[in-house]
This record gives C-alpha cells, sequence and structure tokens, in this order.
C-alpha cells in the first residue's frame, strides 16, 4: 500500500494514495481516509479537548491526583487511524486505535510510530463490537464509513463519560431512503424541508434508547449536521432515574405536508390528531425521535475557545459552525424561508430581515447552522406568514 504525509492540525499521518487519476475513492483504497472530514475532525478535537478539561475536574474531585492520561479515549473503527491519532497527540489522553482491517491495523502502528506517542497509545485489531464490550471507555468515539447502528449498543455499554458518533447514512436517516431508516433506526422519518435536523433528532433518539438499555442517561452537549454527516457529541450519566428522565425527551413530530404546520408530541405512546389543525389535511408523524436540546450553550462556548487557540486549517468554518450552532434556538424543528415565500407567492428577504421583524413582534428567533436560509421561532405557521405578508407589503 502505497502512503503520503499529510499534516492536520499539529499531527502527521501516513495515509494512503488513491489509485492513479482518482482523486477520492473511499472504497477501493485498502485503508479508508476521507479528506473532505477534515472539518468533522477539528471540531472533534476542540469538542473532546473541551470535554476532557471538565472531566479533569470532576475526577479530581474524587482524587486529587488525576492527570490527563488517566482520561481513556477509544477510536473504535480507526481506518488510517487519523482521527484517533489526533487526539493522542493533540490533547495527550490515553488512546486505543482500533480497526479489525490488518491494513488499516499495520498503518494505525506506523501512524502511532511516526508520531512518537507513548506507551498511553496503543494499537487494536479486533472487531469492535467485542472490544467496545469488553473494556470501558471515559469517551467512546464511533466514526464509521456509514451507519453507526451496529455499533451503539457496544458504544452504549463502554462509554463511562462521553459518547461520540458520527452518522454518513443521511438518506436512511433523513427520509430519502425510508425503509432502510426505519431497519437501522427504528424510527419513521419525514422527507422534508428540515430533514437534516430530523436526521439529527433521529440519531439522538436511537442513542437514547441504547442508553437507557444500560441504565445511562444522555445529555446532548453538540450536535450538527455538516454536508454529507451527521455528528454527536453526548455527555453520559449512570443511573436508572437519570435514564427515565433522558426518556422523557422522547416523542413525534406531527407536520402538515400543505401548509407547514408541526407540532412536538412528547412520549412514546402518545395520541396525535390526524387531521391538521390550521388546514385540515391528513398529517403526517415522524419519530420516535429526540425533542430535546441539540446543544449546551457553556459547552460551545468551551469549543470555540478551543478551536480559537490552536492552529486548524479549517478553523473559521469550524468557529461559524459552533457559533450558529449556540444561538440557535433549542425548539424543533426548523422553517426553510423559500418554501413558505413559495407557498405565500413571494420573494424572500434577507433572513436576518426576517429574524429582526419576528422579533419585533414578540416572538423569538434565530438562525440555525443546518443552512442559510432556515430559522427557528416558537411562532407558528400562521403567525410567521402573517408576519412575512406584512413585510413584503409595508
Amino acid at each position: 500500500m502505497n502512503t503520503r504525509t499529510i499534516i492536520e492540525g499539529t499531527t502527521k499521518v501516513l495515509v494512503p494514495i488513491p489509485p492513479e487519476g482518482v482523486s477520492f475513492p473511499p472504497s477501493a483504497a485498502p485503508v479508508f481516509y476521507n479528506p473532505e472530514m477534515e472539518l468533522n475532525r477539528d471540531i472533534n478535537v476542540a469538542a473532546t479537548a473541551a470535554f476532557v478539561n471538565r472531566l479533569v475536574l470532576i475526577l479530581r474531585s474524587q482524587r486529587d491526583d488525576i492527570v490527563t492520561t488517566d482520561v481513556t479515549y477509544v477510536d473504535a473503527l480507526s481506518a488510517s487511524g487519523i482521527r484517533g491519532i489526533r487526539i493522542a497527540n493533540e490533547l495527550g489522553i490515553s488512546a486505543v486505535l482500533n480497526d479489525w482491517n490488518e491494513d488499516s491495523y499495520n498503518l494505525i502502528i506506523k501512524n502511532i510510530e511516526l508520531n512518537e506517542l507513548p506507551e498511553t497509545t496503543t494499537a487494536s485489531h479486533k472487531n469492535a463490537n467485542v472490544l467496545l464490550h469488553e473494556k470501558r471507555f471515559n469517551i467512546v468515539d464511533l466514526d464509521p464509513f456509514g451507519t453507526p447502528a451496529p455499533f451503539l449498543d457496544s458504544a452504549a455499554r463502554s462509554a463511562v463519560h462521553l459518547l461520540e458518533v458520527t452518522a454518513t447514512d443521511t438518506a436512511p436517516l433523513c427520509g430519502a431512503h425510508l425503509n432502510s431508516g426505519i431497519r437501522k433506526y427504528a424510527a419513521v422519518p419525514l422527507n422534508n424541508e428540515y430533514h437534516s435536523e430530523m436526521g439529527v433528532r433521529i440519531l439522538l433518539g436511537k442513542i437514547a434508547r441504547e442508553l437507557a438499555k444500560h441504565e445511562k442517561a444522555m445529555i446532548p452537549l453538540l450536535s450538527h449536521a455538516t454536508r454529507h454527516y451527521v455528528r454527536t457529541y453526548v455527555q453520559v450519566k449512570k443511573g436508572a432515574k437519570h435514564a427515565d428522565k433522558t426518556l422523557k425527551n422522547m416523542g413525534f413530530m406531527s407536520n402538515c405536508p400543505d401548509c407547514g404546520f408541526r407540532k412536538p408530541v412528547f412520549g412514546l405512546a402518545v395520541h396525535i390528531d390526524k387531521e391538521c389543525p390550521v388546514c385540515g389535511t391528513t398529517t403526517g408523524i415522524a419519530g420516535p425521535l429526540w425533542l430535546g436540546q441539540l446543544h449546551e450553550v457553556k459547552f460551545c462556548d468551551e469549543v470555540l475557545l478551543e478551536l480559537e487557540k490552536r492552529s486548524l486549517n479549517t478553523q473559521k468554518k469550524a468557529m461559524g459552525i459552533i457559533t450558529l450552532c449556540r444561538d440557535e434556538l433549542k425548539i424543533p424543528m426548523f422553517y426553510d424561508q423559500h418554501v413558505i415565500c413559495k407557498r405565500l407567492g413571494i420573494s424572500a428577504s434577507t433572513i436576518g430581515s426576517l429574524i429582526s421583524a419576528l422579533k419585533e413582534h414578540g416572538y423569538e428567533a434565530s438562525r440555525t447552522h443546518f443552512d442559510g436560509i432556515s430559522f427557528k421561532t416558537n411562532a407558528g405557521i400562521t403567525d410567521i406568514e402573517k408576519i412575512m405578508l406584512s413585510e413584503r407589503s409595508g
């Protein structure tokens, strides 16, 4: 296998050279490596660093001689090892980099040696589920090529404090491949204008249920949908009572395909009106999914501080995403301004002026990280349309 050396952050990594004439063939290379995920990895380094800072303080309250290398991290599906190597090198925590592909395993060993990492960084050559059932880690990171669904049960069992998950199978998560999404996530998504947030909440709902099986709760600290993937960071808390409380954030979305009405309905056994209360059209139902927070504001601030002080190729873009995540309302789901304008037969204003108009009428409103033309508000669709029409006529 031919390789070349690249640098991400402050880390050198050997990655496979793709076949001649092909710039990015993930399935053709003997070891998977995706250069397009550098943004994901940059955010991952900053988010994990922010959490490690918190965790060390928590552990020191129990034992005052705790150091950073006492924190354990596993990259369960490492491939080239780039994600875990960066965490080990740039954060200085104990890391296990695992992959059951022999080429990947050998490349991970070379990358550990290339960065002269200490003995606290080790390569593992096991099935990810076997490793995660055998051992517990403070931080478990799942970054599969495709769906994380086959690994969520073992990851939920293994994670003591933080679970980090990437899903690149956005078509099943967002409803474009409906039956596949139902099989993998035991939930029904709706493929509509807010399908990207739908995918985040379907994934979080699946994670919440997997953790609950092991009497664990979760607090989403940061979740984002960027291009072709979803990424989430959830703090783990142990205890049946905490798990029961977490499940109260589960529910369904009632959605009208005609007028844009939507309503969250909390609970796993709920009654949802068949007809839209606004226009009488038969509603669609999505779920079960997560209806709670996607981000913790304080944690986003801590991630921004980590991004700001690091040398990262995607620093500006990463900070923009986290800032939008921090500032968006916790209300599910977002509205697409252009979809509403098309239905009303009017041209769109700037998203900033629309948000200002909603606030002037006494509503909460914010941008979202999901899309530049999307917004969140606690105003109902009827009031949103009235405000948009009055802005056009005024």
